[in-house]
């Protein structure tokens, strides 16, 4: 097992992007509105990256999360002040780990396995994050994609990723919560674990299944550490 490196996506895998329903339920006054909101901004933020990436016109993960704030905020009404939008970006720094994620990296980390967090979100970006929400040491390394300027699911991040652990494909393990994360990390021959956290999200019929689905870090690591 001590061979094997357990590369994880960090937003939407260990860190929660819907943290910010709250402050969104707040300006909106609405609930149900602020779920809708914080979905399409995710959405948006990641089509926006994988168009900037399809374009080659590259630009940080928190850009892509600026403007696509700013878009969804257009789409539903414009009712959010700049300073509302401001405190929403200011809040995505400082989302939340999910429940589960402190404990199941540090069984891991209990067992000697090598774990990086992989993501597309800067160096800084990520590692602020990581570090709010108390995991930044469970890491042996941050490995971003701002670093060749690409984002997932290109293959030339996974290779990056290898590049960087010095690892063997056969040995490379890539956890995430993203379908399109894991199908991107197959095809450039890695092993994938996708976390499923809702029991109702469905994965693309693309035929490239995950190696292993589990719904948590906990259920991860009963199966890996077997």
């Amino acid at each position: 097992m001590n061979k094997r490196v357990l590369a994880f996506d960090v937003y939407g895998t260990l860190i929660d992007t819907h943290g910010v329903v709250e402050a969104l339920t707040t300006e909106l006054g609405d609930a149900e509105k602020a779920h809708v909101f914080s979905q399409r901004w995710r959405d948006k933020q990641l089509e926006y990256a994988f168009r900037r990436s399809l374009m080659g016109a590259y630009a940080r993960f928190s850009d892509c999360t600026r403007e696509a704030l700013e878009f969804t905020d257009r789409a539903l009404g414009g009712r959010l002040s700049d300073v509302a939008k401001e405190h929403l970006l200011d809040l995505y720094t400082r989302l939340p780990a999910f429940p589960d994620v402190d404990a199941g990296l540090a069984r891991f980390a209990n067992a000697g396995v090598r774990c990086v967090a992989f993501s597309n979100g800067t160096d800084e970006a990520v590692s602020g994050l990581l570090s709010q929400a108390g995991i930044k040491p469970r890491f042996d390394a941050v490995v971003s994609v701002d670093d060749i300027k690409r984002f997932k699911p290109d293959p030339a991040v996974y290779a990056y990723l290898r590049q960087r652990t010095e690892s063997r494909a056969a040995d490379t393990w890539l956890v995430s919560s993203n379908p399109f994360d894991i199908i991107g990390a197959k095809y450039a021959g890695l092993h994938a674990a996708w976390i499923r956290r809702s029991a109702e999200a469905p994965f693309d019929p693309w035929g490239d299944e995950p190696d292993m689905t589990v719904s948590d870090l906990d259920e991860l690591a009963d199966r890996l550490l077997q």
